[in-house]
Parts: structure tokens; C-alpha cells; sequence
């Protein structure tokens, strides 16, 4: 099975990607989702996020509380670096159990940090969506109710979109219509059923 790479900056369109390749049959794995999982109530992950960053971080009901996280890291670099290695190695895994099951002719994996993480070579092909910083930050300010600065500080943080671009494999242009963003990705469907076929061939 081909194995695709879906990668972009904060704000560029993942999720709704991901549903458009799902309405075309393809299975499609979330690296947010998959984090989101590992540190539910009740999981080792949590207890160790816990153990690290401080009871602060665990809300009344005994989940996470995400703003207070992101707080601690974005003002922190040691603090992030001790998040990174805590769940980057657990999410990869879980990626690699999933994706592993998986059948048809290629599936699509979310993953935000991909190129921060130095993690591209799992995959066959590695697909960038990519829009305009002045976009990102509309989509996010208005989805997330954060202020410019701290989307702001959320993309700084990131690769860049020009290096982001240039590791690219294949590109989507987010930055008009759903059906324009359709299109494209018919294409691509297209055209990774097209390699998968061939290399199951040449196999």
C-alpha cells in the first residue's frame, strides 16, 4: 500500500482534506486525533504528561487542559522539547500499528509536524497543502478564538511554508472554493492509485 504524507502549515485545510480523500473511499489517519487518544483520562500518557509538566495541566474532570499545555511550551523550549519526546515516539508507533492494517490502494496519513520531526521517510509520497500566512491566520483566529499573536507565534514555530514547499512530493493550493480543492484532489486520487498499481506490478 502506498503510503501518503499529508502535511501543512496551522490554519491550511487538513481536516477537510482528509474527509475529501475519505468520500472517495481512501482511509485517512490524523496524527492529532491519535494524540488526542493517548492521553485521555485513565491513559499512561497522561499520568506521565502529568508527572512532567505538573498537576496544572489536569483539569477538574481529570482531562487535559490543552490551553494551560500549550501555555507552558510556547513560552518554554526545554518544556517543548520534553512534549516532543514524550509524544512524538507514541504517535509514530500508533501510526505505524494503524496504517499497517490498513487495505486498498494507498491511505492518507495527517500528520502537522512532519517535517519538523525529520519523520518523511515513512512515507512513499509526501502531499503539502498549502495557503497564504494572512489565510492561515483568518482560519485560525476565527476557528480557535486566539488572538493574531498567538497564531502568530503558532506558525513561527513551524518550518516555513517556502521549505515546507520545496520537500514537497505533491501540492494542494487551499486558498479559494471547496470545489476547486475537490478537483485537486481527484487528481491526486487519480493519480496515487495509478503508482500504487504500477509498483504492485513491477512487485
Amino acid at each position: 500500500m502506498l503510503k501518503i504524507g499529508l502535511t501543512g502549515g496551522i490554519g491550511t485545510g487538513k481536516s477537510t482534506v482528509c474527509k475529501l480523500f475519505e468520500s472517495l473511499g481512501i482511509k485517512t489517519f490524523d496524527a492529532d486525533i491519535i494524540a488526542r487518544q493517548l492521553v485521555e483520562p485513565g491513559m499512561p500518557t497522561l499520568n506521565l504528561l502529568e508527572n512532567t509538566f505538573g498537576a496544572d495541566i489536569i483539569q477538574a474532570d481529570g482531562t487535559l487542559h490543552r490551553a494551560k499545555l500549550r501555555e507552558l511550551i510556547f513560552s518554554d523550549q526545554i518544556k517543548k522539547k520534553q512534549l516532543e519526546d514524550i509524544m512524538h515516539p507514541l504517535i509514530y508507533a500508533k501510526i505505524a500499528e494503524e496504517t499497517e492494517n490498513a487495505s486498498g490502494h494507498y491511505c492518507v496519513v495527517a500528520v502537522p509536524l512532519l517535517m519538523e520531526t525529520q519523520k518523511t521517510d515513512l512515507f512513499d509520497r509526501i502531499l503539502v497543502i498549502d495557503c497564504s500566512k494572512e489565510i492561515q491566520l483568518e482560519r485560525v483566529i476565527r476557528r480557535n478564538k486566539l488572538s493574531r499573536e498567538q497564531v502568530l507565534a503558532i506558525i513561527d514555530s513551524q518550518i516555513s511554508r517556502e521549505q515546507r514547499l520545496t520537500l514537497a512530493d505533491d501540492v494542494i493550493e487551499n486558498s479559494s472554493s471547496l470545489s476547486r480543492l475537490a478537483e485537486q484532489i481527484k487528481r491526486l486520487h487519480n493519480s496515487y492509485i495509478l503508482l500504487a498499481t504500477a509498483r504492485t506490478t513491477s512487485a
